[in-house]
């Protein structure tokens, strides 16, 4: 189970952030630490996520949950990672964390304070720091951007999509295209030189892409068409 473990919110506004947050990643478990008193706005911001902040669990202190909960892996973040000599706050990315993370048990993703985040005690007490990296202009991310971010990087790696129908074209598939293009290119009175690299371009392009079996019927068609009107 993952709790979402959000420290000490200074605006009620925020809780219903996250529950939305929360639940657009299928996360459910919220716990507040020492939180502001809840008021309307908080489930006014939830939307269609206000059960998972009438379902909150409240602690006194991040310690105290931890130890309640029998936490078996906890994840602290931070706005303010440190270099090798700032233990606490050596920090990974959400991406590593995503791949890394492989704990049967339950887990804790801990956010900090609006303003000044976890405190170093805080981190401590933490199996594995994150941080993302941000633009030096404005390096402060929102609480629930920085959420939403993390979130999607563990969500992303269990979460499939359908793809009925979504063959990824042959390679005599692929090899139809570009001959359709060469015809195109001959009618088009190209230098051998010009047409070579054109050619040569399309072929890195349809190799870099990926591209389905229908994607490559309909190419095939509209360049037909071009060679005819060109004819």
């Amino acid at each position: 189970m993952i709790y979402v473990v959000f420290v000490e919110p200074e605006t009620p506004g925020n809780i219903g952030f996250l529950a939305r947050t929360m639940k657009n990643f299928g996360l459910y478990q919220m716990v507040l630490i020492n939180p502001c008193p809840l008021e309307n706005d908080s489930y006014y911001k939830a939307m269609h996520a206000r059960e998972i902040v009438s379902n909150r669990q409240e602690y006194d202190s991040l310690a105290e949950f931890l130890k309640i909960k029998e936490i078996d892996f906890a994840v602290g973040t931070t706005g303010n990672a440190g270099g090798s000599y700032n233990l606490p706050r050596i920090a990974v990315t959400p991406d590593n964390l995503a791949q890394s993370l492989n704990v049967n048990g339950d887990i804790a993703l801990i956010m900090g304070r609006e303003g000044d985040g976890l405190t170093n005690k805080e981190l401590e007490l933490c199996d594995v720091v994150v941080s993302i990296p941000t633009h030096d202009a404005y390096p402060v991310l929102n609480v629930t951007h920085a959420a939403a971010i993390i979130f999607y990087e563990l969500f992303k790696t269990e979460k499939t999509y359908p793809v009925e129908d979504l063959d990824e074209a042959s390679l005599t598939e692929k090899q139809g295209l570009i001959e359709c293009m060469d015809e195109v290119l001959d009618h088009l009175d190209y230098p051998a030189h010009k047409k070579k690299n054109a050619s040569t371009v399309f072929r890195r392009v349809l190799g870099r892409a990926f591209i389905s079996g229908r994607e490559a019927h309909t190419l095939r068609g509209m360049f037909r068409r071009i060679k005819e009107r060109v004819e």
